[in-house]
């Protein structure tokens, strides 16, 4: 149940973070798309203006008759394609001179047409873009009145030897959804990579998850035997001083070779200690030193190797290069590094009595496992 958690909560976090950062990074690349797409319809409005304008002005320079020319120009318009935008031209007075709704030529200019440009400024997309977003929040942009097509006047051009000002027209509606198509193209990609990804994360994580866990519970295994090995050998510790305390009430036979005592120091005082009184012997500083199970301390002037080679070997083990331990004194055998045994004394030892892993075999001999 847990591991389940585990994964809800992973899959969770990381469809939260990808939802975060999927967003910014949706509304930074819409708003670079659609300033790249307002470039766009701005430059060519602007081009389309200052190139009417300036024929006409030509047209007007060379005696071309007003009436004639303003006939030419509205069958024009009427016959242009106003899927993006068009061009309209009125005169200082706000009269509509031409424009592709023949409705409105002669028509004032409607007092709710909307300018987002003079003839004195240049709108930038970045003006235009929040200004999209600005009619979107209060409800959608104004239009002509009797146009079916939404749009705003985007540049205007004064044409020479007129009073006529030509009007670029933008149909912000179409922009508008040409934008939204991307918006939505954009969260539908998002969607798709969000899905995959996070799935592919979950299902990784699961892999590696899964791998953790089966080498935890391998390592539990091996712990597992471990513990019980050790419960094996402290067990046969238990046993063993009990074999070794019914010898002595029988009257323990000890090897010809042994000693019955060894003969020791307490500052200048001789110290005989019975060997059966030894709890464990060790070396530090190139000290000798013979502990009885009493918990007394005193110092021998010969070696742990000379020591040991005097005492009876099924009662005594040489766990290492520092230690001689008796069966009688060992108190609980515990697992210690890789694959080696810490010997835990009664009395406690001054230093830590650890028998290697090459020696750990001959331990447990010893003990006759």
């Amino acid at each position: 149940m847990r591991k389940d958690r585990l994964y809800l909560y992973t899959f969770l976090s990381l469809t939260i973070i990808f939802i975060l950062m999927g967003s910014i990074a949706i509304h930074y690349f819409v708003k670079v798309s659609a300033n790249q797409i307002l470039d766009t319809q701005l430059e060519f409005g602007k081009r389309e203006a200052k190139e009417l304008g300036t024929f006409i002005s030509y047209q007007l320079e060379n005696g071309i008759d007003k009436e004639q020319l303003i006939d030419n120009i509205q069958n024009s318009l009427e016959s242009s394609d106003l899927e993006t935008g068009f061009v309209s031209i009125f005169d200082w007075s706000g009269n509509q001179v031409c424009h592709p709704d023949i409705k409105q030529v002669g028509q004032k200019v409607s007092p709710n047409q909307s300018f987002v440009s003079s003839v004195t400024d240049d709108l930038s997309s970045d003006d235009f873009y929040s200004l999209l977003q600005t009619r979107k929040e209060v409800g959608g942009v104004r239009n002509f009145e009797g146009s079916e097509k939404e749009s705003e006047v985007i540049y205007l051009f004064p044409i020479k030897n007129s009073d006529w000002i030509l009007a670029a027209h933008a149909n912000t509606d179409k922009i508008s959804q040409r934008i939204n198509k991307l918006r939505n193209n954009f969260y539908t990609i998002l969607l798709i990579m969000g899905f995959v990804v996070v799935l592919s994360f979950v299902i990784v994580v699961r892999l590696i998850g899964s791998s953790y866990e089966k080498r935890l519970e391998l390592k539990n295994r091996k712990l597992e035997d471990e513990v019980i090995n050790l419960s094996k050998l402290n067990r046969a510790v238990g046993d063993y001083q009990q074999k070794v305390s019914d010898k002595q009430v029988e009257g323990p036979t000890r090897e010809s070779s042994s000693k019955k005592r060894i003969l020791t120091y307490v500052r200048n005082e001789l110290l005989p200690v019975p060997t059966e009184e030894i709890a464990h012997i060790y070396t530090e500083n190139s000290i000798t030193y013979v502990v009885s199970i009493e918990g007394r301390r005193s110092v021998s002037n010969l070696s742990l190797d000379e020591l040991f080679s005097n005492l009876d070997s099924s009662y005594f083990f040489r766990a290492n290069r520092q230690a001689i331990i008796a069966i009688s004194a060992i108190d609980k055998i515990v697992k210690y590094g890789n694959n080696q045994l810490k010997i835990l004394v009664n009395p406690n030892s001054e230093i830590d009595i650890i028998i290697s892993k090459n020696k750990a075999a001959e331990f447990k001999q010893w003990l006759n496992l």
